[in-house]
């Protein structure tokens, strides 16, 4: 499982000309399923973006995860993440999990963010979206659950 995440001061997410999700302080995590993923990967994936530290502590270092700051997380699919670009101009998205599956793990990675008691907004899973955000440093990671 993919995961590129963002800190942010604000971001939102837009279906149709409706904010459908939004956060002030916090990550905006875009999440990709692979066809190999499962449970633990998204399971991973948002244990590892909760403890992240990379939210400014009291001395200004970063020493802090979103849960410590009292951000949020604002999740939104993304099966791009899962695109391979080695070959050609066009990538392949032959990787990416069939929508049933990439739905039913993209939720498990939300309930587990709820479980760590975050406040968590989402976007509509396999809808046009229009994502916005302001990236505050920049800090920007990416995760993969077969790099852990």
């Amino acid at each position: 499982m993919r995961g590129l995440i963002q800190r942010v001061t604000e971001a939102r997410v837009e279906v149709d000309g409706e904010i459908i999700g939004a956060i002030g302080r916090g990550l905006l995590l875009f999440v990709g399923v692979a066809q190999e993923d499962g449970e633990a990967d998204a399971a991973w994936l948002a244990a590892k973006s909760a403890d992240l530290r990379i939210f400014e502590d009291e001395g200004g270092k970063l020493n802090a995860s979103v849960g410590e700051v009292k951000g949020g997380v604002l999740a939104v699919s993304q099966f791009t993440l899962c695109g391979d670009t080695r070959k050609g101009r066009r990538p392949s998205f032959s990787g990416a999990a069939r929508p049933e599956q990439a739905e039913r793990l993209y939720n498990h990675c939300v309930d587990e963010l709820r479980r760590r008691d975050l406040p968590v907004s989402t976007g509509r899973f396999g809808a046009d979206m229009k994502v916005a955000l302001v990236n505050d440093g920049p800090v920007t990671l990416w995760l993969d659950s077969r790099e852990k």
